[in-house]
């Protein structure tokens, strides 16, 4: 996969580019961002931190002067808010990164209105609630939206309703879960799910190709999992089966899937992470029974010499991407 930054590098490399014109082959190839490309991502940047600011400051506002504003005064200041930002995202139309900003405002605001819905009439829900329902009156928005950061919100919120549920029912539909291991099986299967649906949607909706939301699912799906698996390692006397052989299907999918079929390096850094981890766990667990000096040298060079494999592999895998 040659891309405009490993052709240049080949390039200078191999002494076709002139030191004296290597910025501007930078600045032709859109490689090195020139002044208006700057100004661009500064102004963006700025707009999303004001409209961040703006709604957490709104909440907070309320939060410190609770006694002090009256409960309509607090309905109105939220749902104006939230008004005033489906106006803007109206006027300013649905590919602007204004309206983009608009539109997380009012997403933010309107969990703020659930929450202080919530604590004015002291309606008595579970907390899991709050963030269902937040989840579930914010996805027309995500739908008419089209842009990866909200969706975003939406899968953080649908992953704190899990937790949230999982800690009053210890369970899903009906099946009883264990305390330590059951949420965690939660999270992974709802993250993973979401991964494989948000890639295969990529080649439909180009607009969720963007790969840092993909390698936030990514790390959902691979966290919960690699915990399953030191879970079983620390916590029982022989490591359990199941958790090693999902996470076995999970790492290998990982690593065919953005190895073959779309080329990922931070993939498969996080594959290798994961891998080191549980490597080091188990023989860890088997070597340290009795506090055996020798067994913290030799996890210590069994440290060194996987990371220092993993970085080499990684080191190859990248320059084959450019090659």
């Amino acid at each position: 996969m040659i891309t405009p930054r490993s052709l240049i590098i080949r390039y200078i490399e191999q002494g076709n580019i002139p030191a004296e014109k290597i910025a501007d082959a930078l600045k032709a190839m859109q490689i090195r961002p020139d002044g208006k490309g700057w100004r661009t991502f500064v102004d963006s940047f700025l707009l999303w931190l004001g409209g961040l600011s703006l709604a957490f400051a709104v909440m907070f506002f309320i939060a410190y002067n609770w006694y002090d504003i009256g409960r309509y005064a607090k309905f109105g200041m939220i749902e104006g808010l939230i008004v005033l930002a489906i106006i803007a995202y109206c006027k300013l139309g649905p590919d602007t990164v204004a309206s983009k900003v608009s539109l997380i405002v009012a997403t933010i605001c309107l969990g703020v209105l659930l929450a202080l819905y919530g604590q004015t009439y002291q309606t008595g829900a579970d907390p899991w609630q709050l963030f269902f329902n937040w989840a579930l009156l914010m996805l027309p928005w995500a739908l008419i939206g089209r842009f990866s950061a909200i969706w975003i919100v939406w899968a953080i919120l649908i992953n704190i309703s899990i937790v949230l549920y999982h800690q009053t029912f210890r369970g899903v539909f009906g099946i009883m879960l264990t305390s330590e291991t059951g949420m965690l099986w939660l999270t992974f299967l709802f993250n993973t799910l979401t991964l494989i649906t948000w890639e295969l949607l990529t080649r439909t909706w180009h607009w969720l190709s963007e790969r840092w939301a993909i390698r936030l699912l990514a790390l959902g799906s691979g966290i919960p999992v690699t915990w399953l698996v030191l879970f079983s390692i620390f916590e029982y006397r022989d490591v359990s089966s199941v958790p090693l052989l999902i996470w076995a299907i999970w790492l290998a999918s990982m690593l065919f899937i953005y190895r073959r079929i779309k080329p990922d390096l931070f993939m498969l850094a996080g594959s290798c992470l994961s891998g080191i981890t549980v490597i080091v766990s188990f023989v860890g667990k088997h070597l340290l029974k009795n506090g055996d000096a020798g067994a913290f040298l030799f996890l210590a060079i069994l440290v060194i010499c996987l990371g220092a494999g993993a970085a080499f592999w990684l080191k190859n895998v990248h320059q084959e991407y450019q090659s």
